[in-house]
Protein backbone atom coordinates (compact mmCIF):
# COMPACT_ATOMS: atom_id res chain seq x y z
CA UNK A 1 0.00 0.00 0.00
CA UNK A 2 1.21 3.41 -0.85
CA UNK A 3 1.43 6.13 1.77
CA UNK A 4 0.75 9.57 0.93
CA UNK A 5 3.49 11.81 2.38
CA UNK A 6 1.71 14.88 4.79
CA UNK A 7 1.54 17.88 3.19
CA UNK A 8 4.24 20.10 3.97
CA UNK A 9 3.79 23.14 6.20
CA UNK A 10 3.03 26.30 4.90
CA UNK A 11 6.37 28.40 5.50
CA UNK A 12 4.38 31.51 5.81
CA UNK A 13 3.88 32.60 8.72
CA UNK A 14 0.07 32.64 9.75
CA UNK A 15 -1.43 36.62 11.18
CA UNK A 16 -3.25 36.12 13.97
CA UNK A 17 -6.77 37.02 14.16
CA UNK A 18 -7.84 38.68 17.40
CA UNK A 19 -9.18 41.54 15.79
CA UNK A 20 -11.85 39.65 13.91
CA UNK A 21 -12.57 36.88 16.70
CA UNK A 22 -12.89 40.38 18.90
CA UNK A 23 -14.99 42.00 16.41
CA UNK A 24 -17.24 39.10 16.30
CA UNK A 25 -17.71 38.86 19.83
CA UNK A 26 -18.60 42.31 20.16
CA UNK A 27 -21.23 42.38 17.05
CA UNK A 28 -22.68 38.78 19.09
CA UNK A 29 -22.31 40.70 22.43
CA UNK A 30 -24.58 44.31 21.02
CA UNK A 31 -27.03 41.90 19.24
CA UNK A 32 -27.49 40.40 22.71
CA UNK A 33 -27.74 42.94 24.22
CA UNK A 34 -29.70 44.93 21.49
CA UNK A 35 -32.16 41.82 21.58
CA UNK A 36 -32.99 42.34 25.38
CA UNK A 37 -32.55 45.37 26.17
CA UNK A 38 -35.81 45.88 27.08
CA UNK A 39 -35.68 43.15 29.74
CA UNK A 40 -32.53 43.97 31.20
CA UNK A 41 -33.85 47.87 31.33
CA UNK A 42 -36.83 46.71 33.24
CA UNK A 43 -34.26 44.82 35.82
CA UNK A 44 -32.05 48.33 35.79
CA UNK A 45 -34.98 50.50 36.15
CA UNK A 46 -36.06 48.41 39.21
CA UNK A 47 -32.52 48.35 41.02
CA UNK A 48 -32.48 52.28 40.40
CA UNK A 49 -35.89 52.98 41.46
CA UNK A 50 -35.38 50.43 45.55
CA UNK A 51 -32.04 52.29 45.26
CA UNK A 52 -33.67 55.87 44.83
CA UNK A 53 -36.03 55.26 47.74
CA UNK A 54 -33.46 53.69 50.48
CA UNK A 55 -31.56 57.23 49.65
CA UNK A 56 -34.94 59.60 49.93
CA UNK A 57 -35.95 57.68 52.53
CA UNK A 58 -33.03 57.24 54.54
CA UNK A 59 -33.18 53.57 54.36
CA UNK A 60 -36.54 53.08 55.44
CA UNK A 61 -37.97 51.28 52.89
CA UNK A 62 -35.19 48.97 53.27
CA UNK A 63 -36.23 48.25 57.00
CA UNK A 64 -37.07 44.02 57.60
CA UNK A 65 -40.40 45.61 58.37
CA UNK A 66 -41.16 47.59 55.27
CA UNK A 67 -40.19 44.89 52.76
CA UNK A 68 -42.78 42.68 54.70
CA UNK A 69 -45.35 44.93 54.12
CA UNK A 70 -44.43 44.81 50.73
CA UNK A 71 -44.95 41.37 50.12
CA UNK A 72 -48.54 41.82 52.05
CA UNK A 73 -49.63 44.82 50.62
CA UNK A 74 -49.13 43.97 46.67
CA UNK A 75 -49.07 40.42 46.27
CA UNK A 76 -52.80 40.37 45.32
CA UNK A 77 -51.62 42.72 42.72
CA UNK A 78 -49.19 40.25 41.47
CA UNK A 79 -51.24 37.66 41.71
CA UNK A 80 -53.78 39.54 38.97
CA UNK A 81 -50.37 40.60 36.79
CA UNK A 82 -49.65 36.65 36.30
CA UNK A 83 -52.92 36.53 34.44
CA UNK A 84 -53.31 39.55 32.91
CA UNK A 85 -49.16 39.27 30.99
CA UNK A 86 -51.08 35.96 29.69
CA UNK A 87 -54.06 37.94 28.49
CA UNK A 88 -52.23 40.44 26.55
CA UNK A 89 -49.22 38.32 25.16
CA UNK A 90 -53.00 36.57 23.32
CA UNK A 91 -53.22 40.42 22.15
CA UNK A 92 -56.23 40.60 25.24
CA UNK A 93 -57.26 42.66 27.75
CA UNK A 94 -59.21 42.67 30.56
CA UNK A 95 -61.16 45.19 32.66
CA UNK A 96 -63.16 43.19 34.69
CA UNK A 97 -60.50 41.91 37.09
CA UNK A 98 -61.00 44.44 39.99
CA UNK A 99 -65.01 43.76 39.95
CA UNK A 100 -64.18 39.77 40.47
CA UNK A 101 -61.73 40.38 43.13
CA UNK A 102 -64.95 42.04 44.76
CA UNK A 103 -67.30 39.76 44.08
CA UNK A 104 -65.45 36.37 44.87
CA UNK A 105 -64.54 38.20 48.24
CA UNK A 106 -67.94 38.98 48.87
CA UNK A 107 -69.03 35.36 48.13
CA UNK A 108 -66.87 34.31 50.33
CA UNK A 109 -67.68 36.35 53.51
CA UNK A 110 -71.40 36.26 52.55
CA UNK A 111 -70.47 32.01 53.31
CA UNK A 112 -68.18 32.33 56.25
CA UNK A 113 -69.35 35.62 57.98
CA UNK A 114 -72.96 35.41 57.37
CA UNK A 115 -73.63 31.68 57.53
CA UNK A 116 -70.77 30.82 60.13
CA UNK A 117 -69.32 28.24 57.14
CA UNK A 118 -65.74 27.14 57.75
CA UNK A 119 -63.20 29.21 56.39
CA UNK A 120 -62.24 26.27 53.33
CA UNK A 121 -65.36 26.63 52.30
CA UNK A 122 -65.74 30.27 51.46
CA UNK A 123 -61.92 29.70 49.43
CA UNK A 124 -63.78 27.12 47.36
CA UNK A 125 -66.51 29.35 46.31
CA UNK A 126 -64.13 32.04 45.25
CA UNK A 127 -62.78 30.04 43.47
CA UNK A 128 -65.62 28.30 41.73
CA UNK A 129 -67.22 31.42 41.28
CA UNK A 130 -63.97 32.59 39.83
CA UNK A 131 -63.83 30.07 37.55
CA UNK A 132 -67.61 30.27 36.36
CA UNK A 133 -66.82 34.20 35.59
CA UNK A 134 -63.74 33.23 33.51
CA UNK A 135 -65.97 30.50 31.41
CA UNK A 136 -68.75 33.46 31.07
CA UNK A 137 -66.20 35.58 29.47
CA UNK A 138 -64.42 33.59 27.62
CA UNK A 139 -67.21 31.98 25.90
CA UNK A 140 -68.18 35.53 24.52
CA UNK A 141 -64.43 36.52 23.40
CA UNK A 142 -63.71 32.82 22.07
CA UNK A 143 -66.92 31.64 20.79
CA UNK A 144 -68.95 34.30 20.41
CA UNK A 145 -66.54 36.75 18.82
CA UNK A 146 -66.79 39.86 20.88
CA UNK A 147 -63.96 42.09 21.58
CA UNK A 148 -61.98 41.11 24.60
CA UNK A 149 -62.21 44.85 25.82
CA UNK A 150 -65.85 45.26 25.26
CA UNK A 151 -66.50 41.95 27.14
CA UNK A 152 -64.42 42.55 30.22
CA UNK A 153 -65.81 46.26 29.80
CA UNK A 154 -68.98 45.34 30.90
CA UNK A 155 -68.17 42.81 32.89
CA UNK A 156 -66.65 44.84 35.09
CA UNK A 157 -70.16 46.72 35.16
CA UNK A 158 -72.33 43.64 35.53
CA UNK A 159 -69.87 41.62 38.54
CA UNK A 160 -69.42 44.94 40.45
CA UNK A 161 -73.43 45.36 40.83
CA UNK A 162 -73.54 41.32 41.47
CA UNK A 163 -71.27 42.46 44.22
CA UNK A 164 -73.31 45.03 45.75
CA UNK A 165 -76.53 43.17 45.31
CA UNK A 166 -74.95 39.90 46.96
CA UNK A 167 -73.26 42.50 50.13
CA UNK A 168 -76.44 44.46 50.02
CA UNK A 169 -74.69 47.61 49.37
CA UNK A 170 -73.06 46.97 53.33
CA UNK A 171 -69.28 45.77 53.98
CA UNK A 172 -68.74 41.94 56.16
CA UNK A 173 -66.28 41.65 58.81
CA UNK A 174 -64.09 39.75 60.25
CA UNK A 175 -63.20 36.91 59.12
CA UNK A 176 -62.07 33.91 61.43
CA UNK A 177 -58.41 33.81 62.16
CA UNK A 178 -57.55 31.23 59.93
CA UNK A 179 -58.65 32.98 57.01
CA UNK A 180 -56.77 35.54 57.75
CA UNK A 181 -53.81 33.85 57.69
CA UNK A 182 -53.46 33.69 54.49
CA UNK A 183 -52.73 36.66 53.65
CA UNK A 184 -51.57 38.31 56.98
CA UNK A 185 -49.41 34.98 58.31
CA UNK A 186 -46.38 33.35 58.37
CA UNK A 187 -44.18 30.60 58.84
CA UNK A 188 -41.30 31.36 61.13
CA UNK A 189 -39.47 28.88 63.90
CA UNK A 190 -39.86 25.73 62.18
CA UNK A 191 -35.63 25.11 62.44
CA UNK A 192 -34.83 28.02 64.95
CA UNK A 193 -32.27 30.19 64.73
CA UNK A 194 -31.08 33.36 67.35
CA UNK A 195 -32.48 36.59 65.98
CA UNK A 196 -33.81 35.96 62.38
CA UNK A 197 -35.88 33.26 60.99
CA UNK A 198 -33.31 30.24 59.49
CA UNK A 199 -36.04 28.70 57.78
CA UNK A 200 -36.52 31.75 55.37
CA UNK A 201 -32.64 31.76 54.43
CA UNK A 202 -33.08 28.24 53.92
CA UNK A 203 -35.82 28.72 51.35
CA UNK A 204 -33.98 31.64 49.81
CA UNK A 205 -30.92 29.71 49.04
CA UNK A 206 -33.18 27.17 47.69
CA UNK A 207 -34.55 29.53 45.30
CA UNK A 208 -31.11 31.23 44.63
CA UNK A 209 -30.19 27.60 43.77
CA UNK A 210 -33.29 26.59 41.29
CA UNK A 211 -32.26 29.96 39.54
CA UNK A 212 -28.88 29.17 39.22
CA UNK A 213 -29.90 25.93 37.67
CA UNK A 214 -32.49 26.68 35.46
CA UNK A 215 -30.08 29.28 33.72
CA UNK A 216 -27.34 27.54 32.88
CA UNK A 217 -29.87 24.66 31.16
CA UNK A 218 -31.44 27.54 29.48
CA UNK A 219 -27.78 28.35 28.57
CA UNK A 220 -27.06 25.01 27.60
CA UNK A 221 -30.00 24.27 25.15
CA UNK A 222 -29.13 28.25 24.00
CA UNK A 223 -26.02 27.17 23.03
CA UNK A 224 -27.31 23.39 21.75
CA UNK A 225 -29.20 25.63 18.91
CA UNK A 226 -26.61 28.01 17.77
CA UNK A 227 -28.71 30.53 19.46
CA UNK A 228 -26.30 33.94 21.06
CA UNK A 229 -25.69 33.67 24.93
CA UNK A 230 -24.17 36.21 26.99
CA UNK A 231 -20.10 35.30 27.80
CA UNK A 232 -19.92 32.85 30.91
CA UNK A 233 -17.91 35.36 33.20
CA UNK A 234 -21.29 37.67 32.52
CA UNK A 235 -23.58 34.60 33.42
CA UNK A 236 -22.06 34.42 36.25
CA UNK A 237 -21.90 37.95 37.60
CA UNK A 238 -26.04 37.81 36.53
CA UNK A 239 -26.37 34.49 38.96
CA UNK A 240 -24.01 35.98 41.60
CA UNK A 241 -25.91 39.85 41.27
CA UNK A 242 -29.47 37.94 41.84
CA UNK A 243 -28.74 35.66 44.37
CA UNK A 244 -27.64 38.81 46.44
CA UNK A 245 -30.74 40.46 46.27
CA UNK A 246 -32.27 37.60 46.85
CA UNK A 247 -30.74 36.50 50.28
CA UNK A 248 -30.67 40.51 51.17
CA UNK A 249 -34.88 40.14 50.76
CA UNK A 250 -34.38 36.35 52.36
CA UNK A 251 -32.48 38.11 55.17
CA UNK A 252 -34.44 41.03 55.51
CA UNK A 253 -37.64 39.02 56.11
CA UNK A 254 -35.92 36.26 58.84
CA UNK A 255 -35.11 39.52 60.80
CA UNK A 256 -38.73 40.54 60.54
CA UNK A 257 -41.52 37.79 61.20
CA UNK A 258 -40.44 34.89 58.82
CA UNK A 259 -41.51 34.03 55.82
CA UNK A 260 -44.74 35.17 54.33
CA UNK A 261 -47.94 32.88 53.70
CA UNK A 262 -48.67 34.47 50.80
CA UNK A 263 -45.38 35.03 49.48
CA UNK A 264 -44.94 31.17 49.25
CA UNK A 265 -48.80 30.98 47.20
CA UNK A 266 -47.06 33.77 44.97
CA UNK A 267 -44.02 31.97 44.78
CA UNK A 268 -46.01 28.95 43.66
CA UNK A 269 -47.90 30.82 41.05
CA UNK A 270 -44.78 32.47 39.44
CA UNK A 271 -43.10 29.02 38.76
CA UNK A 272 -45.94 27.16 37.74
CA UNK A 273 -47.28 30.04 35.13
CA UNK A 274 -43.57 30.61 33.76
CA UNK A 275 -43.21 27.37 33.51
CA UNK A 276 -46.69 26.96 31.36
CA UNK A 277 -45.64 29.71 29.23
CA UNK A 278 -42.42 28.78 28.61
CA UNK A 279 -42.38 25.08 28.38
CA UNK A 280 -45.86 23.92 27.27
CA UNK A 281 -47.61 23.67 24.72
CA UNK A 282 -50.44 25.73 25.93
CA UNK A 283 -47.84 28.51 26.36
CA UNK A 284 -46.09 28.37 22.67
CA UNK A 285 -49.96 28.45 21.19
CA UNK A 286 -50.52 31.86 23.36
CA UNK A 287 -47.81 33.97 22.36
CA UNK A 288 -48.22 32.15 18.60
CA UNK A 289 -51.75 33.70 18.61
CA UNK A 290 -50.66 37.07 19.92
CA UNK A 291 -47.60 36.72 17.90
CA UNK A 292 -49.28 36.38 14.51
CA UNK A 293 -52.83 35.33 14.40
CA UNK A 294 -53.49 34.10 11.05
CA UNK A 295 -50.47 32.53 10.99
CA UNK A 296 -51.20 30.55 14.65
CA UNK A 297 -54.86 29.47 12.94
CA UNK A 298 -52.83 27.90 9.88
CA UNK A 299 -50.56 26.26 11.50
CA UNK A 300 -53.39 24.28 13.31
CA UNK A 301 -53.65 25.91 16.44
CA UNK A 302 -57.03 25.63 18.33
CA UNK A 303 -57.35 29.31 18.65
CA UNK A 304 -60.84 29.88 20.29
CA UNK A 305 -60.33 27.01 22.86
CA UNK A 306 -56.87 28.45 24.02
CA UNK A 307 -58.54 31.98 24.36
CA UNK A 308 -61.38 30.45 26.11
CA UNK A 309 -58.93 28.81 29.02
CA UNK A 310 -56.71 32.12 28.52
CA UNK A 311 -60.22 33.86 30.45
CA UNK A 312 -61.27 30.74 32.93
CA UNK A 313 -57.07 31.06 34.04
CA UNK A 314 -57.69 34.87 34.37
CA UNK A 315 -60.71 33.97 36.27
CA UNK A 316 -58.99 31.66 38.99
CA UNK A 317 -56.55 33.66 39.36
CA UNK A 318 -58.49 37.28 39.80
CA UNK A 319 -60.42 34.48 42.87
CA UNK A 320 -57.21 33.70 44.43
CA UNK A 321 -56.37 37.84 44.26
CA UNK A 322 -60.07 37.67 45.89
CA UNK A 323 -59.15 35.44 48.62
CA UNK A 324 -55.57 37.27 49.83
CA UNK A 325 -57.25 40.72 49.59
CA UNK A 326 -60.21 39.87 51.59
CA UNK A 327 -57.63 37.82 53.88
CA UNK A 328 -55.41 41.12 54.22
CA UNK A 329 -58.47 43.56 54.67
CA UNK A 330 -60.36 41.21 57.35
CA UNK A 331 -63.83 41.68 55.22
CA UNK A 332 -65.77 42.45 52.23
CA UNK A 333 -66.23 45.50 51.18
CA UNK A 334 -68.43 46.81 48.22
CA UNK A 335 -65.97 48.96 46.59
CA UNK A 336 -62.68 46.33 46.91
CA UNK A 337 -60.82 46.00 44.02
CA UNK A 338 -61.24 49.83 42.49
CA UNK A 339 -58.86 49.56 39.58
CA UNK A 340 -57.05 46.82 40.15
CA UNK A 341 -57.46 46.34 36.83
CA UNK A 342 -54.97 49.27 36.11
CA UNK A 343 -52.35 48.46 38.35
CA UNK A 344 -52.28 44.89 36.68
CA UNK A 345 -52.35 46.12 33.28
CA UNK A 346 -49.45 48.76 34.15
CA UNK A 347 -47.63 45.79 35.77
CA UNK A 348 -47.35 43.46 32.59
CA UNK A 349 -46.65 46.50 30.30
CA UNK A 350 -44.17 48.36 32.48
CA UNK A 351 -42.87 45.06 32.55
CA UNK A 352 -42.12 44.00 28.81
CA UNK A 353 -45.69 43.03 27.53
CA UNK A 354 -45.94 44.86 23.71
CA UNK A 355 -49.07 46.36 23.20
CA UNK A 356 -49.79 44.40 19.94
CA UNK A 357 -49.32 41.28 21.55
CA UNK A 358 -47.11 38.41 21.34
CA UNK A 359 -44.32 39.54 23.38
CA UNK A 360 -44.22 39.36 27.50
CA UNK A 361 -43.20 37.25 30.63
CA UNK A 362 -44.48 36.26 33.94
CA UNK A 363 -41.07 37.41 35.71
CA UNK A 364 -41.08 40.45 33.66
CA UNK A 365 -44.34 41.56 34.36
CA UNK A 366 -44.14 40.47 38.61
CA UNK A 367 -40.62 43.41 37.97
CA UNK A 368 -42.81 45.78 36.62
CA UNK A 369 -45.57 45.09 39.48
CA UNK A 370 -42.58 45.78 42.23
CA UNK A 371 -41.55 48.99 40.21
CA UNK A 372 -45.21 50.46 40.90
CA UNK A 373 -45.56 49.03 44.72
CA UNK A 374 -41.76 50.38 45.53
CA UNK A 375 -42.60 53.29 43.82
CA UNK A 376 -46.40 53.67 46.04
CA UNK A 377 -44.68 52.22 49.18
CA UNK A 378 -41.35 54.78 48.88
CA UNK A 379 -43.88 57.95 48.16
CA UNK A 380 -46.15 56.97 50.91
CA UNK A 381 -42.99 56.64 53.37
CA UNK A 382 -42.11 60.47 51.66
CA UNK A 383 -45.80 61.73 52.17
CA UNK A 384 -45.95 62.55 48.79
CA UNK A 385 -50.08 63.67 48.18
CA UNK A 386 -51.81 60.71 46.49
CA UNK A 387 -52.08 63.19 43.53
CA UNK A 388 -48.87 63.41 42.78
CA UNK A 389 -48.53 60.01 43.46
CA UNK A 390 -51.50 59.29 40.47
CA UNK A 391 -49.61 61.46 38.15
CA UNK A 392 -46.03 60.01 38.48
CA UNK A 393 -47.63 56.17 38.45
CA UNK A 394 -48.95 57.56 34.94
CA UNK A 395 -45.65 58.54 33.37
CA UNK A 396 -44.36 55.71 34.27
CA UNK A 397 -46.52 53.39 32.66
CA UNK A 398 -46.80 56.34 29.83
CA UNK A 399 -42.94 55.58 29.28
CA UNK A 400 -42.64 52.57 29.18
CA UNK A 401 -45.26 51.82 26.43
CA UNK A 402 -43.19 54.48 24.91
CA UNK A 403 -40.12 52.37 24.72
CA UNK A 404 -41.64 49.75 23.37
CA UNK A 405 -43.26 51.38 20.30
CA UNK A 406 -39.68 53.16 19.80
CA UNK A 407 -38.02 49.64 20.08
CA UNK A 408 -40.43 48.23 17.39
CA UNK A 409 -39.99 51.16 15.12
CA UNK A 410 -36.09 50.84 15.26
CA UNK A 411 -36.24 47.25 14.80
CA UNK A 412 -38.48 47.75 11.59
CA UNK A 413 -36.40 50.06 10.53
CA UNK A 414 -33.44 47.91 10.47
CA UNK A 415 -34.81 45.13 8.55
Amino acid sequence: MTRTAPPEADPTPKEPAPAVALHTGTSDLRTLITRNLRTSGIYVAFVAIVALFAVLTDGVSLSPGNITNIVLQYSYILVLAIGMVLVIIAGHIDLSVGSVVALTGAISAVLVIKNGNPWWVGVLAALAVGLAVGAWQGFWVAYVGIPAFIVTLAGMLLFRGLTLQVLDNISLSPFPQEYGRVASGFLNGLIGGQGYDAFTLLIGAFAVAGYAVSGFRTRLARIKYSQPVESFPLFVARVVLVGAVVMYFAWQLAHARGLPIVLIILAVLILAYSLISKRTVFGRQIYAIGGNLAAAQLSGVKVKVVNFWIFVNMGFLSAVAGIIYSSRSNGAQPAAGNMFELDAIAAAFIGGAAVTGGVGTVVGAMVGGLIMAVMSNGMQLMGVDQSVQSVVKGLVLLLAVAFDVYNKRRAGASR
